[in-house]
């Protein structure tokens, strides 16, 4: 494989990140939101895969197995577990319509383009053109965590986020040293097992898991 193919087919898979990125931005149902964390997964695993390959960078076949593990299988796993536990409705409620979010996530894709750009300029990875979607990537699941009501849509853009900051350490250095990626995944796993407690404990206390109840907590 020839690293001007490597790179197309690497450019390639990063569109897919951004066009899954909006996806879930736009998304309405949390099951189908599940289902598009983990199809990112997938592709974030084919992307650390080929720059493994085409780089000689072996440590990231592991870092591609981990994310396997973790973003495809478990994560998606107990997620999905969660909302048949916790019988939570399929419709996902915004704070603002989804026109104007969708608006919203191509000018933060305009702004993290912009500043990736000098950035780029000054790398000389085979990946240096896919920090920008990185960046816009880790933008629009702030945005997705920012624009939801409810608990669970929030820790997926949580997840969406650590997806795209991994993306960006591979689109940037090549990834990170492997005792910082497990450290990162033992966290974010734990994490969830964290949420996951969590959501329970709001759907007892408030028989909902809009995270506007707990304004009343506040209040009291």
């Amino acid at each position: 494989m020839t690293p001007t193919f490597a790179g197309q087919l690497i450019n390639l898979l990063a569109a897919l990140l951004l066009l899954i990125a909006f996806a879930m931005l736009s998304q309405r149902r949390v099951l189908s939101l599940i289902y598009l964390f983990a199809w990112q997964g997938f592709v974030l695993v084919l992307s650390t895969t080929l720059v493994a390959y085409s780089t000689g960078q072996h440590h990231l076949y592991y870092s591609a197995a981990l994310t396997l593990i973790l973003k495809v299988f478990a994560l998606p796993w107990i997620l999905h577990r969660l909302i048949i536990r916790l019988n939570i409705k399929w419709d996902v409620e915004t704070l603002i319509n989804i026109p104007t979010t969708m608006l919203l996530g191509i000018v933060l894709v305009i702004f993290a383009f912009n500043l990736a750009l000098p950035i780029s300029q000054l790398a000389s990875t085979v990946t240096k053109n896919t920090l920008g979607i990185a960046m816009a990537c880790v933008l629009l699941a702030f945005l997705m965590m920012i624009t939801r009501r409810k608990a669970v849509p929030q820790v997926i853009g949580f997840l969406a986020i650590e997806n795209g900051l991994f993306f960006a350490a591979t689109s940037a250095t090549y990834g990170m040293p492997m005792v910082v990626e497990f450290g990162v995944a033992l966290d974010v796993l734990v994490g969830t097992f964290i949420f996951g407690i969590f959501f329970f404990q709001i759907r007892e206390t408030f028989d909902s898991l809009d995270i506007h109840h707990l304004e009343k907590l506040k209040e009291d």
